[in-house]
């Protein structure tokens, strides 16, 4: 990537397609952030030997696997409630692509060598049902969408419980502002007539 690439205007989000692409690249950058700022920070002076040690990062690489579901919900939700309001009549059939596209982006990863294969294929169950948790409440505020699934996501940190458990609001403060990030970047790239159409085709 030259140096003029970072001023060029991202690519519209206008498919099906570029939707998936979207969710995928925004839920996994989001986890690994995550994941290895809040490992720094835990680790304090001592981060670079932490990074160096080998059953940490076999821990680490399982925990990014387990993470990756849980923000792809919450990616996908924020998202969600960006094209709802446009979606009018079509809002159902809408909402059944852009679920269709998060689970599609699930199944691009085969089952990681970090987890077994049914520790996997239940991933993919609750993301079924966080997907269609969806539908049964109004638009949240985008602040308000980790709610659910902060509790999960802490879960998944690489780190003893009882350490973790005392970062449980800061860990839910990165996950709303970082997820605000995200909504604000999909609604200057979006093109919503596109999608909707897409979506509800």
């Amino acid at each position: 990537m030259g140096i003029f690439d970072f001023f060029r205007r991202q690519p519209a989000v206008a498919s099906r397609d570029a939707l998936a692409d979207f969710l995928d690249r925004q839920s996994a950058f989001l986890t690994q952030k995550g994941m290895f700022e809040y490992s720094r920070a835990r680790a304090g002076p001592y981060g670079n030997i932490l990074f160096d040690d080998k059953t940490f990062l076999a821990e680490l690489e399982k925990s990014r696997w387990l993470a990756f579901p849980v923000m792809l919900a919450m990616v996908t939700e924020a998202v969600e409630g960006v094209l709802r309001p446009a979606a009018g009549a079509r809002a159902d059939a809408v909402l059944e692509g852009i679920s269709a596209a998060a689970l599609a982006v699930f199944d691009r990863y085969p089952a990681p060598a970090a987890l077994e294969a049914e520790a996997w294929a239940d991933l993919r169950r609750t993301l079924e049902r966080d997907l269609a948790l969806m539908q049964m409440h109004p638009v949240k505020r985008v602040m308000d969408v980790p709610e659910r699934f902060v509790e999960r996501y802490v879960a998944a940190m690489p780190i003893h419980e009882k350490l973790r458990a005392k970062d449980g609001p800061t860990i839910h403060n990165f996950l709303k502002a970082n997820l605000c990030n995200v909504h604000e970047v999909f609604v200057q790239r979006a093109d919503g007539t596109a999608l909707v159409a897409a979506l509800g085709a």
